[in-house]
């Protein structure tokens, strides 16, 4: 289980595993008080160079694995919210791609983008893509997630 923490990754990467997590006050699945450490994971994020190590934490009870996340990026992504988001609106307001991120990241994005509106929203949406992007986003959806069951 992924929760999102609202902390600045500079201090984060340059702390790495002495960074001062904040621990969470009970299990999100069962309600449990009681967790305790259960190490870390690495994981990349744009911008920067090498692993960034992330928090895990364990329920003795239900044995619930949780990992700590930055606030503002989607689980499995290594880019920010805000990027994805500006890289779509610039290819869906101006017909170009944003410089210094990869074409086939992009291209990826926006079909992604297409499929979970057209799956999730309906027809109707396809040439608001960028309303549909805040709408799924609202509904606790990956807007640009490759899986529909994301």
């Amino acid at each position: 289980m992924v929760i999102p923490v609202e902390i600045e990754l500079k201090p984060l990467v340059e702390q790495q595993r002495r960074y001062r997590w904040p621990k969470p006050e009970c299990c999100p699945r069962c309600y449990e008080s009681r967790v305790w450490g259960h190490g870390f994971v690495a994981a990349f994020f744009d911008g920067i160079c090498g692993a960034v190590y992330l928090k895990r934490f364990r329920c003795p009870v239900c044995r619930c694995v949780m990992r700590l996340r930055p606030k503002g990026y989607f689980k499995r992504f290594q880019a920010s919210i805000a990027c994805i988001y500006e890289s779509l609106s610039q290819r869906i307001g101006y017909g170009r791609y944003q410089p210094g991120i990869s074409r086939s990241r992009q291209r990826h994005w926006i079909k992604a983008l297409q499929r979970q509106v057209a799956a999730y929203l309906g027809e109707g949406f396809r040439e608001q893509l960028l309303e549909g992007f805040s709408t799924l986003l609202q509904r606790g959806r990956v807007p640009v997630a490759s899986n529909l069951a994301f």
